[in-house]
């Protein structure tokens, strides 16, 4: 695959890329106000950026538009985008004089490529990706106006993103920052094949903005990315939840806002509200089941259902666990079987609310479960999770 052809190929995912991120966060984006700004500089950079792609140029003037309206608008465009980086850059300093100095000199840009592209106009033919005039003074203004906006990114983005502790706005920063060291290389290389007249770099260099482009979108997706982690992990914490949570809501239903669904497929397919609510929910429900399952945990259950996972060749956080679902076994049949409450007796490790040991005892209790249903039987464990420090701490007490 020669240059060329590559950059065709990396401008076109670009550009897509960048109109999917735009329209997916355009609501989100402009519905408020920290956002919007950043959402409004990477729709101008898109443009620029689109307007860039020998493809869209093409098919443009294949409509009949001028190859040099093309130009020209892309690069005003370009312009307007370096301007709103300042602004939104400007905005977070909320210096209303600054502000005024930055529009002040976006609209004297602006005019003045009009004036000298006006007066320089027809002198020469545009190739597809060349400027829409040869004029010196045209292109510095251009180039001059991109390394302002691009530079002050750089240098206030990634700074700001070091001292922030909003995940989000730190990654999207970063992403920002990034991108516009990448539009500073390509606009310090473009003026160099204007005046040299290298031709031969513009194909790197339309990778590299086309990168760039990259780095803008991830930009605006951050938000939408860490929305679906939390999502895959609540979904996990559903999941692997469920058959402990399951047997428990059963045995003491008044601690759940709703019974459970025949299967864990049907409880993540048709959930009764989003699934961060969900596993939030869940994990409260366990708990409160095991409090109030307490009151028929015999006070050498933990301790024999120990010993019988150690001898079935349990070891560490897998014994904790297996020893823990092993007594939890032995209530949960008890309290099947009429026994009497008495006074409670917590379990080690299931009085600190922690979700990790709370997952680890569902792993333990899923790899088992149906396989020992007899009182005092904890069952072999096959399948190894992990527990909190607290639960070993309290395992040592209750040993």
């Amino acid at each position: 695959m020669t240059a060329p052809e590559l950059a065709d190929q990396v401008g076109t995912c670009s550009v897509v890329t960048l109109w999917i991120a735009l329209v997916w966060r355009a609501v989100p984006a402009l519905r408020l106000p920290n956002q919007r700004g950043l959402w409004v500089t990477v729709f101008t950079a898109t443009t620029a950026v689109t307007l860039f792609q020998p493809k869209v140029v093409a098919w443009l003037t294949g409509l009949g538009v001028d190859q040099h309206t093309v130009s020209l608008t892309r690069n005003l465009v370009g312009v307007l985008s370096a301007g709103l980086v300042l602004l939104f850059i400007v905005d977070s300093t909320r210096t209303r004089h600054l502000r005024i100095v930055v529009i002040t000199g976006l609209l004297a840009a602006l005019g003045a490529l009009l004036i000298l592209d006006t007066l320089t106009a027809g002198q020469e033919p545009t190739p597809v990706q060349a400027p829409a005039t040869s004029s010196c003074l045209y292109w510095l203004i251009l180039v001059g106006a991109h390394l302002v906006g691009d530079t002050a990114a750089v240098v206030v983005c990634w700074p700001y993103s070091l001292r922030t502790d909003d995940r989000d706005l730190m990654w999207s920063l970063r992403m920002f920052a990034v991108g516009s060291v990448l539009a500073v290389v390509f606009w310090c290389g473009y003026l160099i094949t204007l005046f040299v007249h290298a031709e031969g770099l513009l194909p790197y260099l339309s990778i590299i903005i086309s990168v760039h482009g990259f780095f803008r979108a991830a930009s605006l997706l951050v938000p939408t990315a860490t929305a679906c982690v939390r999502s895959i992990r609540a979904l996990r914490t559903v999941w692997r939840l469920w058959p402990l949570w399951h047997d428990l809501v059963v045995a003491v239903p008044q601690v759940a806002l709703a019974g459970p669904r025949r299967s864990r497929v049907q409880e993540v397919l048709l959930p009764r509200s989003p699934l961060a609510l969900q596993a939030h929910r869940q994990i409260i429900e366990t708990y409160d089941a095991l409090l109030e399952l307490q009151q028929y945990t015999r006070p050498d259950a933990y301790e024999r259902a120990h010993r019988q996972a150690g001898h079935d060749g349990s070891k560490g956080d897998r014994l904790v666990a297996a020893a823990l679902a092993g007594a939890l076994r032995e209530t949960l049949s008890a309290k099947r079987d009429g026994a009497a409450p008495s006074t409670p007796c917590p379990l080690p490790g299931m009085d600190g609310g922690s979700p990790t040991t709370l997952l680890a005892l569902a792993r333990m209790w899923a790899s088992t479960t149906g396989t020992h249903r007899a009182a005092g039987s904890p069952g072999p464990a096959r399948s190894s999770g992990s527990v909190d420090d607290g639960a070993r701490q309290n395992q040592t007490h209750g040993s």
